[in-house]
C-alpha cells in the first residue's frame, strides 16, 4: 500500500492546506459529548500549523441532505475544536464562495480555519465537478485525515485529490498501516472474531474473512443462526432462521479455504433480557426451549482464548454476547483482556473496529492496549468486507 504522507510535505509555510477531517461528533444541548474524533485529527492539524501552513478544515456534520440546517452547523463544534487543539480556530459560514474565500484570505501562517458543513451543498455527496473546483479554489494542497469517510466518493473525500497534490494525514496513515497489518499482509496465524446480533448485516464481511483468516470465531446473536443451520435447537434465542442456507454456504466456503469456524460450545441462558436476570450455563445442544442464549459460556471462552494465544494477528468486530448488560458481558470482557495482555507482551497484533466493538473494549478497559482500535465505523466494515474505498484508492493513485 503506497501513499504520500505528511513526511513528504516540505516547505509548506504560507501554503493553503485543505484538510478533510471527521468532526461528526455527538452533540447534546449544543455541546460536544465525546471529542474522540477531534482528538484523533489533532496531531495532523497541529503539525501542519507548526510548519506554517494555513490550515483549512473541511468536514461534514449530520445528514443535512444538501441544504443548510441550523442544528447541523459546524459552528457548534468550534469551541470543542479550540479546546482540543489549544489554539484559536476561525470559522467561515460557508465552505465555498465569497465567505469561504474571505476567511481563507485572512489567514496568517499557522492559523486554523474551519469551513461550514460541506454537506450543506448537494454537490458534496454527488462529487460534483463544479462544487469540487469551488472547494479546491481555496487550497494549494489536499490532506485527507478522515478514513471514516473514505468509503464515500464525495467531493471532499475523493474529488479534491484529483485536483490538488494529495497526502494522507497522520490518522489516515495510522489507520491504513494498521489495516495492512490486520488483513493486507498479516503475520499468521490470523484469527478474526465477529460478533453482533445479525448475520444479515455481515454476510459480505464473513464471506471475505473466511478466505483471508485461519480461524473465524463467531459470537453474539449471529452465532445462533449458524448453530441452528447445523441443526441445534436455540430455543428463544435471537436467530435468523431464514438465513440457514447462507450460514451453510459460509461454512462451506470456510472449509474450502481451510478456515476453521469456531462456534460456541456452551452458552449463558436466561428467560428474560435484563440486568441480573437469573441465568445458567448449559451445553450448546441443551438450550431450554423457553430460554435464550445471551452470552457464550466458559468452555467457549477457553476455546476463543486458545485461538487468541495461537494467533499472531487478531481482527475483531462485534461482541461475543449482550455485553451492555451484566452478567452477559463476561465472555467479551475475558476475551478482550486476554487479547490485550497478548498484545502488551508483543506477541499479538490486534486490530479492532466497529461501534459496538469500541464500546465493548472500552467497557473491558482495554481499548488503549490493542494495537489499533478504529473509530471509522462503516469504512472499517467495508474494508473488512474487501470493498474498495474511493478515498483511499485515490491517495494510492496519486
Amino acid at each position: 500500500m503506497t501513499f504520500k504522507t505528511l513526511d513528504d510535505l516540505t516547505d509548506i509555510a504560507g501554503k493553503r492546506v485543505l484538510v478533510r477531517v471527521d468532526l461528526n461528533v455527538p452533540v447534546k444541548d449544543g455541546k460536544v459529548t465525546d471529542a474522540t474524533r477531534i482528538e484523533r485529527v489533532a496531531p495532523t492539524i497541529l503539525e501542519l500549523s507548526k510548519k506554517g501552513a494555513k490550515v483549512v478544515l473541511l468536514a461534514h456534520f449530520g445528514r443535512p441532505k444538501g441544504e443548510p440546517v441550523g442544528d447541523q452547523s459546524l459552528g457548534l463544534i468550534v469551541p470543542a475544536v479550540k479546546d482540543v487543539l489549544g489554539k484559536p480556530v476561525a470559522f467561515a459560514e460557508d465552505c465555498i464562495g465569497d465567505k469561504a474565500k474571505a476567511a481563507v484570505d485572512a489567514l496568517k501562517n499557522g492559523d486554523i480555519l474551519l469551513l461550514e458543513n460541506t454537506r450543506f451543498h448537494k454537490g458534496e455527496e454527488k462529487n460534483d465537478a463544479e462544487f469540487t473546483r469551488a472547494l479546491a479554489a481555496n487550497g494549494d494542497i489536499y490532506v485527507n485525515d478522515a478514513f471514516s469517510a473514505a468509503h464515500r466518493a464525495h467531493a471532499s473525500t475523493e474529488g479534491l485529490a484529483r485536483l490538488l497534490p494529495a497526502y494522507a494525514g497522520r490518522t489516515m496513515q495510522a489507520e491504513l498501516e494498521a489495516l495492512e497489518k490486520g488483513l493486507g499482509k498479516p503475520k499468521r496465524p490470523v484469527v478474526a472474531i465477529v460478533g453482533g446480533a445479525k448475520v444479515s448485516t455481515k454476510i459480505d464481511l464473513l464471506m471475505n474473512l473466511v478466505k483471508k483468516v485461519d480461524a473465524l470465531v463467531i459470537g453474539g446473536g449471529m452465532a445462533n443462526t449458524f448453530l441452528a443451520a447445523r441443526g441445534t435447537d436455540v430455543g428463544k434465542s435471537l436467530c435468523e432462521h431464514d438465513l440457514a442456507d447462507t450460514a451453510k454456504q459460509i461454512m462451506i466456503e470456510a472449509a474450502t479455504a481451510g478456515c476453521a469456524i469456531i462456534l460456541p460450545e456452551d452458552g449463558v441462558v436466561a428467560r428474560e433480557f435484563k440486568a441480573g436476570a437469573e441465568n445458567e450455563v448449559v451445553a450448546i445442544d441443551r438450550i431450554p426451549a423457553d430460554a435464550m442464549v445471551l452470552d457464550v459460556g466458559p468452555k467457549s471462552v477457553e476455546a476463543v482464548n486458545a485461538w487468541i494465544s495461537r494467533a499472531e494477528t487478531l481482527v475483531w468486530n462485534g461482541p461475543l454476547g449482550a455485553f451492555e448488560i451484566a452478567p452477559f458481558d463476561t465472555a467479551t470482557v475475558a476475551a478482550a483482556r486476554h487479547a490485550a495482555a497478548r498484545t502488551k507482551e508483543g506477541a499479538l497484533i490486534s486490530v479492532a473496529g466497529g461501534g459496538d466493538t469500541v464500546a465493548a473494549l472500552n467497557h473491558a478497559g482495554v481499548a488503549d492496549d490493542f494495537t489499533y482500535v478504529s473509530t471509522a465505523g462503516g469504512a472499517f466494515l467495508e474494508w473488512m468486507e474487501g470493498k474498495p474505498l474511493p478515498g483511499v484508492e485515490i491517495l494510492q493513485q496519486k
